[in-house]
């Protein structure tokens, strides 16, 4: 028995499709059927039910799904003791490292799939353009996002927190309500600098910003923290860690949330998107 067998039954086992599994798997479809016919002898079993309308697992395909991914994932681990080196993925990022990130990374070098992660810091435009072109495996993209030039799919949910300085008259409060807080003294940062965060956090707002966003996030804090009026909204993962003595972060009141998205190629397998997901899900 071949592991080769075992993962087309695995990935045909996964689409129910056949030409769709040869696709993923970058073979043709008369291959996959040999494999999954001769690994049908060698089992004595039938493990899929074919018809020219669909495909479905019989019960003993079943069974052996569940143990072919364990002895693949067996097979994985033993390629990484051995000395193989795992396969690089190179993640597409912000400038900041969270917990979450942190924690995903872990999870990613002891998946089934054992991967080594590679830290790409870059704008978010040059992140989705990099996993459209295939120089990264995966983004990370906070924020209102769509595009039919590659996968986006949300992954996780996070409040976005006030950044104020502590000079602020609402700086005394345990939470604060954005119809407390003065429109003209929010500094946003330009739009092109991370339009999705950008346009999550105008659509949260109860009021249009009064004065024209400007620069990056790191001058809009530096701005901030000069001004008792001033403040700002980013996420509260974003903020971790962060220490500084002219700012404040405080939770909104009612509470708004953003969300975070795991950015894929369109060629990219599901099992892998899934995966990913998973990693950086809570």
């Amino acid at each position: 028995m071949e592991l080769r067998a075992l993962q087309y039954f695995v990935t045909v086992a996964e689409d129910l499709h056949f030409g769709r599994a040869a696709q993923r798997l970058g073979i043709v479809q008369p291959a996959v059927s040999q494999q999954i016919a001769r690994l049908e002898r060698e089992l004595g079993v039938r493990l899929l039910d074919r018809t020219s309308r669909r495909v479905r697992l019989t019960p003993a395909g079943e069974r052996v799904l569940a143990a072919a991914r364990k002895t693949l994932a067996a097979a994985a681990r033993v390629r990484v003791v051995a000395g193989e080196p795992a396969a690089v993925l190179r993640i597409g990022v912000a400038s900041c490292v969270t917990r979450r990130l942190d924690r995903a990374v872990g999870r990613l070098s002891d998946s089934e799939r054992p991967a080594e992660p590679t830290l790409v810091d870059l704008p978010v435009a040059a992140r989705l353009d990099a996993v459209r072109d295939g120089e990264l495996d995966l983004a990370l993209v906070r924020g209102a996002l769509t595009s039919a030039a590659v996968t986006v799919v949300r992954a996780w949910s996070e409040p976005l927190h006030a950044v104020l300085a502590r000079e602020h008259p609402a700086a005394c409060k345990p939470a604060v309500s954005l119809h407390d807080l003065d429109p003209y003294g929010l500094r946003l940062p330009a739009r092109d600098s991370d339009p999705p965060m950008h346009d999550a956090i105008l659509a949260a707002l109860p009021v249009a910003p009064l004065r024209p966003p400007a620069g990056d996030m790191l001058n809009v804090l530096f701005e901030v923290g000069r001004d008792a009026e001033g403040w700002t909204l980013m996420p509260a993962e974003q903020l971790d860690g962060s220490r500084s003595e002219r700012l404040l972060q405080l939770p909104l009141d009612p509470p708004v949330t953003v969300d975070g998205h795991v950015v894929t190629s369109l060629a990219t397998p599901e099992p892998c998107v899934a995966s990913y997901v998973a990693a950086f899900a809570d």
